[in-house]
Parts: C-alpha cells; sequence; structure tokens
C-alpha cells in the first residue's frame, strides 16, 4: 500500500512539475517580448525586472543579489549593468551606510513600460486568482515556497560537492 502511494506522489509531483515548466517557458516567452519593446537582450530585460521587482517590495537589489538571482557571474553582471545604465534603464547609487555597496534602481520610464506590457496578462491571471480563497491561495504560495527552497537546498548540496 505503501508503494502505491509513493507512486501516486511521484506521479503527481511529475504532472506538477510539467505544469510549473510550462508555466516557465510561457513566463520566458513573454519576458522575451518584453525584451524586443525595450530594445534589450532577453538576459537585460530579466535583470531590469528582477530590479524593478525588488524595488516594489522595499528590497532593491546589489549587484551581487542580482547576480545570484539570475545567475551570472560579477564580470557579466558588470558588463549588463554598463549596458542597462547606458541605455538609461537603470541607476546605481550608494544609499547603504556602507558606501562600498551598491544599490540598484529602475528608472520611472521602465515601471510604466513594464505595468503596460504586463497588465494585460496581470488582470487575466488576478481574475483567475480571484476564484479561489485566500487561505487557499497561501497555501499554494506555501507549496511553491517549499519546492523552491527544496531546489535551492538541492543546488548548494552539488555546489559543495563539485
Amino acid at each position: 500500500m505503501e508503494e502505491q502511494m509513493l507512486g501516486a506522489v511521484a506521479a503527481q509531483r511529475e504532472r506538477l512539475a510539467e505544469e510549473l515548466r510550462a508555466y516557465g517557458a510561457s513566463f520566458t516567452e513573454l519576458g522575451r517580448r518584453f525584451a524586443t519593446v525595450l530594445g534589450v537582450h532577453a538576459t537585460d530585460a530579466f535583470a531590469l525586472l528582477e530590479i524593478a521587482s525588488a524595488e516594489e517590495r522595499g528590497a532593491p537589489l546589489s549587484p551581487a543579489l542580482l547576480s545570484k538571482r539570475i545567475s551570472l557571474s560579477l564580470g557579466a553582471m558588470s558588463a549588463l549593468l554598463n549596458r542597462l545604465e547606458q541605455a538609461g534603464h537603470i541607476t546605481r547609487t550608494r544609499e547603504h551606510a556602507d558606501r562600498r555597496i551598491v544599490t540598484l534602481r529602475s528608472c520611472g520610464h521602465v515601471g510604466k513600460l513594464a505595468g503596460e506590457f504586463f497588465g494585460p496578462v496581470n488582470g487575466r491571471q488576478d481574475a483567475i486568482l480571484s476564484q479561489y480563497p485566500p487561505e487557499l491561495l497561501r497555501q499554494f504560495e506555501t507549496f511553491l515556497t517549499q519546492l523552491r527552497t527544496s531546489l535551492e537546498a538541492e543546488l548548494a548540496q552539488q555546489g559543495r560537492d563539485a
């Protein structure tokens, strides 16, 4: 009986993973299209979205934190930030008491462009989310956080083993 239950859990995990992969692929394609609107490389657009999202959450990123979020070396991150700054999409400031720490900020037009571009899909997704009770959505958020944390733990372990 336990083996049968484990098989059902594994099958459910596979179905969920497939849906998450498909969602991720669609999100990536949307990001590529946003990059085209901005006239930048897709990696630059994803970095810009990370910078703007972090600002919205009240936790602006440093270059080092951004490099971890989008998996770029510090050298590649420096080149990316130079491109975004030269294009007028970001600024680098020194807001921290430790003046060595750089804070990344998006320029005002970025939020406007992102709002216009992502507004329709956000509206569609909000309509879907509104069909579910808030408690279920909190549980789902916890579930996704736990899945992400398990992957991050595995990545960290593989990094130690390498």
